[in-house]
């Protein structure tokens, strides 16, 4: 089993304390985001969780205290784009803290844990194609030494976030645009040594040396951890989507960054709400269990070949 943390929130940013108490207790609670009611109690054991994903934009939290996961496999997916605080509003100053705490995670656990993403890709009267290309070249040049991978999308509209985006006067680059950027963020990558996967994307770029991406990457886990995996690609995810199969430990509408354009945050008010009832000592996210919860032990096992 894989364990994804979580493409629904920030944990390594917001939740870390929790998640270490997880960790020592071996388990979690998750409430299905589709039945509030039903709760998944999820085993964390090493002997069955053969891989954990984290997907951040800031984990400074969890630096120096990694050791605690020296009995998984694991990797960051680090999200690092170039938009200012009108667009990403929780989040600190690239080039002075984020770029650094890239570089710190990198030399704590080595460059092959840490996969950079430039995503989500959108145009608007700042946010140029020449803007793109230049900060994706600043970025490359300081991160090169401290990842091996980027993996870029574009933005997909997604029907919560219309309202949130419509500040942003944003554009969609066409098919032709998509591909002419993805051109030179290739030509940009290979100067710094970096391979470039694409994340979901319908067009094939397949000429210019760039691959569809597995965030949640079998054959990564399986490098990092020195087994092979009998996994198959996750089908609850999107068509293109490349993923293995994992167990998502998160919970919508909690992430404090602000990213105006994420699809995984609804409503201010509930994340308000659920962020007062957050408790580091509990087994879910958010919250404790409430009269009328069905808890259902979560049927898991390593799927890791014998050897």
């Amino acid at each position: 089993m894989i364990i994804s943390a979580s493409r629904r929130t920030d944990i390594p940013s917001f939740y870390s304390e929790w998640f270490f108490n997880r960790l020592k207790e071996e388990y979690v609670l998750v409430r299905n985001p589709m039945n509030f009611r039903q709760v998944s109690r999820i085993s964390l054991s090493p002997d069955v969780v053969d891989g954990i994903v984290f997907w951040t934009k800031n984990p400074a939290p969890m630096l120096g205290k990694l050791g605690a996961l020296e009995k998984y496999p694991y990797y960051f997916q680090f999200t690092l784009n170039a938009y200012g605080q009108e667009v990403e509003k929780g989040l600190p100053s690239k080039a002075d803290e984020l770029i650094p705490v890239f570089g710190r995670l990198a030399k704590e656990i080595g460059r092959e844990r840490v996969v950079w993403r430039y995503d989500p890709v959108f145009l608007n009267e700042k946010y140029t194609e020449e803007y793109h290309l230049r900060r994706f070249d600043e970025f490359a040049s300081r991160l090169a030494p401290f990842t091996e991978k980027c993996i870029i999308s574009f933005l997909d509209m997604y029907r919560n976030i219309k309202n949130n985006i419509k500040p942003l006067d944003i554009q969609i680059p066409t098919e032709a645009q998509q591909y002419e950027m993805m051109a030179c963020f290739a030509d940009t990558a290979r100067k710094y040594g970096i391979s470039l996967d694409t994340c979901a994307e319908s067009n094939d770029f397949s000429a210019l040396g760039v691959r569809r991406a597995h965030c949640i990457d079998k054959e990564r886990l399986e490098k990092i951890g020195g087994f092979g995996l009998n996994i198959d690609a996750d089908r609850n995810q999107r068509k293109l989507c490349g993923c293995a199969m994992a167990i998502d430990i998160g919970a919508y509408d909690t992430c404090r960054n602000g990213c105006l354009y994420c699809y995984a945050n609804h409503s201010q008010k509930t994340i308000v709400k659920n962020l007062a009832l957050h408790d580091p000592q509990s087994p879910l996210l958010f919250g404790g269990l409430e009269e009328g919860d069905k808890v259902r032990e979560r049927d898991v096992k390593s799927l890791r070949r014998p050897e």
